[in-house]
């Protein structure tokens, strides 16, 4: 055990001076000065002792509070899967202007992280067309956004409602299987309305209103299970007053309107993915 010099002199001191010492009278003048001495060294030692414990609680109280944070949760890198039809793979569009891939480029610009972007879709499928691609492909489960917008060509081939909404509320339970089972992190986006275009304005009243009730149908479906629906369908039907938000078959929507989908979603999907 190691002692500090100022306790040793005090260990020292109280040794060589014993409580029962003789009268002053009768202490040697040499003794007596050597008293002094030894007094006068206890004060010295005394002043000592009372500075360092100012010293060492100056120190103590100087020392910064050490405060405790949460740690600030990070996002995990966007794994985006995008099921659908025509409308999804971009028919008549550059690559880069599809919706999905337009999405992509919007959250990476707002700083996320994403890692890869899968499209299963083909133009002309219906909803049992997608789902034998699904099962065909087999996509991993580890995605954490998946969107899906499907429909229109059930409507186009003249297929039932009844058929429509039972095989979208199976797609729609496969959506949030590939989301790793999180609905949070599963959105749907409206048929958007071919009536307003070159194509289909001649029977622009008919469309519309078939599409209606499977928007109808779909929103129904997609609200009673907690999931979050985007109504793209009114800016689709711009498509006569802007042409430039039609593609150059006349049919599809061009990557104009594509981008005025993506920005209409972008706000909610970026809260979703963090």
């Amino acid at each position: 055990m190691h002692l500090h010099p100022i306790t040793l002199l005090l260990i020292d001191f109280q040794l060589e001076c014993p409580c029962n010492a003789p009268p002053l009278n009768q202490i040697p003048r040499s003794s007596v000065s050597l008293s002094k001495k030894r007094m006068k060294l206890l004060s010295i030692i005394l002043h000592m002792a009372l500075t360092m414990a100012a010293v060492t609680t100056i120190t103590s109280c100087s020392e910064p509070e050490q405060l405790f944070y949460e740690p600030t949760p990070v996002a995990q890198p966007v794994q985006l899967l995008a099921l659908g039809d025509s409308y999804t793979i971009g028919q008549s569009v550059a690559e880069a202007d599809r919706w999905p891939n337009l999405m992509a480029k919007g959250l990476q610009d707002g700083g996320s992280q994403v890692q890869r972007t899968q499209i299963i879709a083909r133009t002309g499928w219906t909803t049992a067309n997608l789902i034998g691609a699904i099962q065909t492909q087999k996509p991993d489960s580890n995605f954490n956004l998946v969107g899906l917008l499907i429909g229109v060509n059930n409507q186009y081939q003249g297929r039932s409602l009844a058929e429509y909404e039972t095989q979208f509320e199976q797609l729609l339970a496969t959506a949030v299987v590939q989301a790793q089972g999180n609905k949070s992190r599963v959105f749907v986006v409206s048929i958007p309305d071919y009536g307003y275009t070159p194509y289909g304005q001649s029977d622009q009243a008919a469309i519309s209103a078939e599409l209606d009730q499977f928007n109808a149908a779909n929103l129904r479906i997609t609200q009673a299970a907690g999931i979050q629906y985007f109504d793209i369908t009114p800016i689709s039907r711009q498509g006569l007053a802007d042409p430039s938000l039609v593609a150059t078959d006349g049919l599809h929507p061009s990557g104009k309107q594509y981008a005025a989908w993506v920005e209409l979603m972008l706000p909610k999907i970026k809260e979703m993915v963090h």
